[in-house]
């Protein structure tokens, strides 16, 4: 666990017990902090009796408070919390903002923060695997589902990766990041945000929080992103601010089993940057792309049966998000991906999609969405309406011919069929391993 002594004794309260509350809850104590907390839910209320003071912050006199740490998924532009803190002059922070109190107690490390709308989860486990393949000490953390106060603190020489969500960002105020890295903005969250501007400007936050002398990363592919680093490149030295598209990679690329598609051709170059900032060459990261497997649900490439490649995209709950998968596998010479999608709808469309349907051989439609997207769908493409995730993989591997794809990306939601998005990758993981499995022949009597 990561803690600091300068806790000690100092008051803070917390809102939200999920991974990263309860995580933040833990190191405050081991701190030596007073703790007030609370959750909704009677379960993580439970776990704590005993060990602080349980009360909902906004119901409470804060004064003499040090801060209330919420938790991301908190919407600060509509929760009461905010204002009621601002009135007792206490700060609303997140885990990540204790975490970098921490770090003067800690042994000499680094810290490596990347945000982004797409793509931050692969190149936050892409730049630790490169990391780790070179023996450096390193922790994940972040916005990718580890909370990184209840990670060990890495021996003197380590680095931290961090995954930042925006919200992640609004919550800190002091995290010097040695490299912060921005793949790209496209418009999310606005509901928490005055518009596209203000979501873009908590990216550009995480940026400021540096100092001159720290390594900044940019992706290439949209505007906003390139006018953040265009400001920063007015602020440092330039060899301290690197925009790339990984166009000097893309002859690499064929190489990496788990980083197909043009989505990913970025993701590469910007981890390959972070990693060089960091002081890798070559020879180390090179060898580390190649053998890097991916995340569960995200472009997992679960099987290779009969010269047709299984994948597992089922992370991809929108249209934005399906379509770089779609992109990843051109025709070769005819199309080749077998697409099952459907759950819960998002919108009424597939038009982020819509380039890419050259691209596929067949679909194959499940759930709620599963009519209506038949419908997009019929005029352009073979479409077979499935309605459920078993059916869809069985009429798909009947129809794949060696060299195709069978593709799980279903830009929806999943919570018609299953219980979230890992449960669902989790069933087409294994009704692919089943069906894939032949059957073993039945015994022969024995003759005599």
């Amino acid at each position: 666990m990561i803690t600091t002594p300068a806790f000690a004794g100092q008051r803070y309260a917390v809102l939200g017990l999920a991974r990263s509350g309860m995580s933040a809850v833990e190191s405050l104590l081991a701190g030596g902090a007073l703790v007030t907390a609370w959750d909704s839910r009677e379960e993580p209320r439970r776990a704590l009796e005993g060990r602080c003071d349980l009360a909902d912050p906004v119901g409470i006199d804060l004064t003499g408070f040090a801060g209330v740490v919420v938790s991301p998924g908190v919407p600060l532009n509509q929760h009461p919390i905010a204002a009621h803190a601002a009135s007792f002059g206490v700060p609303v922070i997140g885990d990540i903002e204790l975490f970098a109190l921490a770090r003067p107690e800690l042994p000499a490390h680094r810290v490596v923060g990347i945000t982004g709308t797409n793509g931050k989860s692969t190149t936050t486990a892409l730049v630790h695997h490169i990391l780790q393949s070179a023996a450096l000490p390193v922790r994940m953390g972040g916005n990718i589902g580890l909370p990184v106060l209840s990670q060990s603190p890495l021996s003197a020489g380590g680095v931290y990766v961090l995954e930042l969500s925006s919200y992640q960002i609004d919550l800190t105020h002091s995290l010097e990041c040695d490299v912060a890295a921005l793949l790209n903005i496209t418009p999310d969250h606005l509901d928490r945000y005055d518009g596209f501007s203000g979501y873009a400007a908590s990216k550009a936050r995480l940026f400021s929080l540096q100092r001159a002398d720290q390594f900044a990363v940019f992706g290439m592919s949209d505007p906003k992103t390139q006018a953040i680093a265009a400001r920063e490149a007015q602020l440092r030295e330039q060899w301290r601010v690197r925009s790339v598209d990984g166009k000097d990679l893309v002859k690499l690329q064929p190489d990496w089993p788990s980083l197909q598609g043009p989505h990913n051709l970025q993701n590469a170059a910007v981890a390959v940057a972070i990693a060089e900032a960091l002081g890798l060459t070559p020879m180390q990261w090179r060898p580390a792309l190649a053998s890097f497997r991916g995340l569960p649900h995200r472009m997992e490439r679960v099987a290779d049966l009969n010269g047709v490649m299984f994948i597992n995209d089922s992370k991809a709950t929108n249209p934005a998000s399906t379509a770089p998968a779609l992109a990843a596998f051109p025709p070769n010479p005819d199309p080749r991906v077998h697409w099952i999608l459907g759950g819960l709808p998002k919108g009424d469309d597939l038009d982020e999609c819509k380039p890419h349907f050259g691209n596929i051989a067949a679909a194959y439609t499940i759930g709620d969405a599963g009519p209506r997207f038949a419908e997009l769908l019929s005029p352009y493409m073979p479409v077979t309406r499935s309605e459920m995730m078993c059916e869809a993989i069985r009429q798909a591997m009947a129809a794949a011919r060696p060299g195709d794809v069978v593709l799980l990306s279903p830009a929806c939601a999943s919570f018609d069929q299953f219980r979230d998005y890992e449960a669902r990758g989790d069933a087409f993981r294994q009704i692919v391993q089943a069906l894939g499995t032949p059957e073993p022949a039945p015994a022969r009597e024995a003759r005599g």
